[in-house]
């Protein structure tokens, strides 16, 4: 088995979305468009209440899923498809657009801490008009590890027989969050058919055996393909890893809408404005 090496290291960049929500994107950007299957990340987190209290109100999604990871704060996610569902901390929201939804993630809380993730998950153009779904998981159902060296969060994959509670995802996908304390080391096997990343939310790592640039926090960091990831911690520090099998099919991209062609671009546009958009 081979030891996973970094191929390449990608800072965050400071940018808005929503009603202005500031956040710090690091797939989706001009450095690193997608990393097949994974389309977009964005991490969000500020104590002004003026950076996220104006929310995502409501919009639309086709072809895609979107995954919303929460650490600090609390939203309310409510759909086309009537779902509805309040995200606090250490719970996640896994929604998948398929062929069309429109929904909204709002601030409850009006003042206080606000941390979390979006990522956005390709689909292959075979489910890309299927029937939206919803998977709403509590903190209670996220299953943990943990000793005196770190403590993981398995949210998609399987770790030391524990498995996250997300099922049915056609990119068989893997996200962990993992909290290890300096100059420990953390052993992973990752499938070599997936692509894999890990997001550094804070701390500082060294990953693999050869020498690369300093991790910083906000630094997103794209594996080479292999087995064994092996992640040392220079100082206490708290990371994402995140993998799914390739799609290898052709993106095309409108906003919220992500497609394999321009043509179904154009049609989801028309099917939005003309009120035909919405798969139930």
């Amino acid at each position: 088995m081979s030891t996973i090496e970094v191929k390449k290291i990608v800072k965050a960049i400071e940018t808005s979305d929503g009603a202005g929500v500031k956040l710090k994107r690091s797939i989706g950007i001009p450095e690193l468009d997608f990393i097949d299957p994974f389309l977009m990340l964005d991490e969000f987190g500020s104590e002004n209440k003026e950076d996220y209290i104006a929310g995502f109100p409501s919009h639309p999604h086709r072809g895609i899923e979107t995954v919303t990871y929460m650490l600090n704060g609390e939203f309310r996610h409510e759909d086309s498809s009537g779902n509805k569902g309040d995200l606090g901390p250490g719970g996640v929201q896994w929604m998948t657009a398929a062929g069309g939804i429109i929904h909204s993630e709002m601030p409850i809380m009006k003042e206080g801490k606000l941390h979390g993730f979006q990522l956005w998950v390709n689909m292959p153009a075979k489910h890309k008009m299927n029937k939206p779904s919803y998977q709403n998981i509590e903190p209670k159902e996220i299953p943990e590890f943990k000793d005196q060296e770190k403590k993981i969060k398995i949210i998609a994959g399987k770790y030391q027989n524990k498995i996250g509670p997300v099922k049915g995802i056609s990119v068989d996908p893997i996200y962990i969050d993992v909290e290890l304390e300096k100059d420990k080391i953390f052993n992973f096997t990752i499938p070599s058919s997936h692509n894999a990343f890990i997001y550094l939310v804070t701390g500082e790592i060294k990953i693999g055996n050869k020498k690369h640039d300093q991790l910083q926090n906000s630094n997103l960091v794209c594996l080479q393909n292999g087995n064994d990831l092996n992640v040392c911690a220079n100082k206490k520090s708290k990371f994402l890893i995140i993998a799914g099998r390739p799609i290898g099919e052709a993106i095309a991209r409108g906003g919220p809408f992500v497609m394999n062609t321009k043509q179904e671009i154009i049609k989801a546009i028309q099917d939005y404005h003309s009120g035909n958009f919405v798969q139930k």
